[in-house]
């Protein structure tokens, strides 16, 4: 077994002491103020949250996925997970074991870096043998495991290679061996794939993926790239200002957003927001958008109802797939039309906005560019989020 529970963790970085003087105009000296660029993060007595009641329960051989913007505390939360940084507050727990104070080296885990971290003076073999052989396995185990690992990645015509002589994809690949020679309970996996080129990233989550099917071990993966979170995890958490705002499958994340962060930050273009008003007729919700009133579906009408949701103004969000050209409807202007193969991509100006809709070609190739259009959109697919918290009101 090799589930992990987070309980309650938080890091706070004390403000450090200014360590130089400077001398004012006239001679005295005066106190330097230490200077912090944390304008989004909790600030306290005690210092700068980066991590605050960070809450999470992680299975045995399950594929977790940290993703949020830069800043937002996910690689701090791996690095207290690994030992490299220290947990100011709360419980880490790997196989029910607390391991607050464990050394890194102690606790059965193997980290992955975004730079590789390769010793560039040894082989690949040798990269990848030795934290076994500082473990003083023996020779013949040594040599069988690296020679799996080599395998399932696909390197081992490049075992005797040192790292200069492989291309970016095939260091990493060296970086994941040398960690999974060790057959950790937990890998932890810091933006791996970030130093990439578009291809060979695609290329790579492939890799990954079938790798989580060949080794018996739990994923713990930090990414800013929402694309990665979304093909590869089983569950993702999204973070931002050192707070969890949500936990879900990548479609639950997806379909139904908790608030107007997570619906901005997953999905590619992101959802598109409109001032509008939710109506309440009974036990029916419509809302009202220009002259537009759209009837809400059944689910959402019973979540909005168990909620005691009222009418009000709020944050409409649509999606630039759930968009449809319709013959009336909101009136829009395309500013952009980018064919995009087998859809098109208009960047409009809706109700003074910008919006994006993705609409399928079928087949035909339609110059939308400088047009007046309307547009609408189905009630099951329509979230409407309060003005006061940016809260989805379904939830």
């Amino acid at each position: 077994m090799s589930d992990v529970q987070l309980k309650n963790i938080m890091k706070i970085y004390p403000y450090t002491e200014a360590k130089k003087e400077k001398k004012s105009l006239f001679g005295k000296k005066k106190e330097e103020k230490p200077e912090h660029h944390t304008a989004h993060l909790q600030k306290t007595e005690k210092g700068v949250i980066a991590v605050q009641q960070f809450n999470l329960d992680i299975k045995d051989k399950e594929f977790i996925v940290l993703v949020g913007p830069s800043g937002c505390g996910k690689s701090t939360t791996l690095r207290m997970v690994a030992g490299l940084e220290e947990i100011s507050e709360g419980e880490l727990y790997i196989d029910g074991e607390l391991v607050n104070v464990v050394e890194p080296k102690d606790r059965d885990i193997a980290m992955v870096f975004q730079n590789y971290a390769l010793y560039p003076h040894m082989t690949v073999y040798d990269n990848m043998a030795y934290s076994l052989k500082i473990k003083k396995l023996p020779k013949d185990e040594i040599d069988r495991k690296v020679r799996e690992a080599a395998e399932i990645l696909d390197i081992t015509q490049y075992l005797d290679r040192k790292p200069k002589a492989l291309s970016g994809g095939q260091r990493q690949r060296v970086a994941i061996g040398r960690a999974i020679v060790r057959d950790p309970k937990v890998l932890l996996m810091d933006e791996p794939l970030s130093n990439l080129d578009a291809k060979l990233r695609n290329q790579m989550r492939a890799e990954i993926i079938k790798l989580r099917q060949r080794i018996n071990t739990t994923f713990i993966y930090v990414t800013h790239d929402q694309t990665e979170a979304m093909t590869l995890g089983d569950r993702i958490v999204v973070m931002k200002d050192g707070y969890i705002q949500q936990i879900g499958t990548p479609q639950e994340v997806f379909d139904h957003p908790r608030n107007l962060f997570v619906a901005g930050f997953i999905g590619t273009p992101a959802m598109n927001t409109f001032d509008a008003k939710l109506v309440k007729e009974g036990d029916k919700y419509y809302v009202e958008i220009e002259n537009e009133k759209v009837e809400l579906s059944k689910e959402k009408e019973e979540r909005l109802l168990a909620n005691n949701v009222e009418s009000q103004d709020v944050i409409l969000g649509i999606r630039p797939d759930h968009i449809q050209i319709t013959d009336k409807g909101i009136s829009g202007k395309v500013d952009v039309s980018e064919l995009m193969g087998t859809s098109s991509h208009l960047h409009m100006t809706v109700m003074g906005k910008d919006c994006i809709a993705i609409i399928p070609n079928n087949g035909e190739t339609v110059n939308y560019m400088g047009k007046d259009i309307h547009i609408s959109f189905n009630g099951n697919v329509a979230h409407v989020f309060s003005k006061a918290d940016d809260k989805n009101l379904e939830y």
